[in-house]
């Protein structure tokens, strides 16, 4: 491990923040979807904790989160917890957060340069929408017995209200990125300064 890629004592805050913003993002409850799997808004929660936190740190945002579900806290969407919610039509969609908030830090964070906007959204697309896709989509089908094609279909209706999502996450993070520095991983924070003072 690097001197820019370890883990500095404040960063275990930022995961257990993060953490604590996907868990109050499913206060919201499901809104559920005659015959498909329910809308939440926690994979807002997942995009954030990747272009806010990078690879590392929001993937163990999202593990935490994974590991007080697992034990029984009502962390998910609707109160849920418990090992039960690992399975089932929406679980490939839950699994496919940790896969999610890597591939959304590393192409946000790519090579700890700036964040710029167009990185930051192509992260919340690709790793927020595209790779839970790619996760839930199949074990969606497995489960239920639908084929590919026509689970792939049914989930175009989560299309919208995802993009609106990866919108939002790009907005707040570049919002935040001037705002308050300090919540990014230092190797982000010091390329700031550097573009800041050449």
């Amino acid at each position: 491990m690097t001197g820019n890629d370890r883990f500095e004592a404040r960063d275990i805050a930022r995961v257990a923040v993060f953490a604590g913003i996907i868990a109050v993002l499913g206060l919201m409850g499901p809104i559920p979807v005659p015959g498909l799997v329910p809308i939440t808004a926690q994979t807002l929660g997942v995009m954030l904790a990747g272009t806010v936190l990078g690879w590392k740190r929001g993937g163990a945002a999202v593990a935490v989160v994974f590991l007080l579900a697992a034990v029984g806290l009502p962390v998910l969407s609707g109160g849920r917890g418990g090992l039960g919610v690992f399975l089932g039509p929406a679980s490939g969609y839950l699994i496919g957060w940790l896969p999610a908030a890597i591939v959304v830090g590393l192409i946000a964070h790519a090579g700890a340069r700036r964040l710029v906007w167009w990185r930051v959204a192509l992260g919340a697309v690709i790793g927020g929408i595209a790779v839970i896709y790619a996760f839930g989509i199949p074990v969606q089908a497995a489960v239920t017995g639908m084929s590919l094609g026509d689970t792939a279909l049914t989930s175009l209706a989560f299309l919208p209200g995802d993009i609106i999502k990866a919108v939002i996450a790009t907005a707040l993070t570049m919002v935040l990125y001037r705002a308050y520095p300090p919540a990014f991983p230092a190797s982000v924070r010091r390329s700031r300064r550097v573009v800041q003072t050449a």
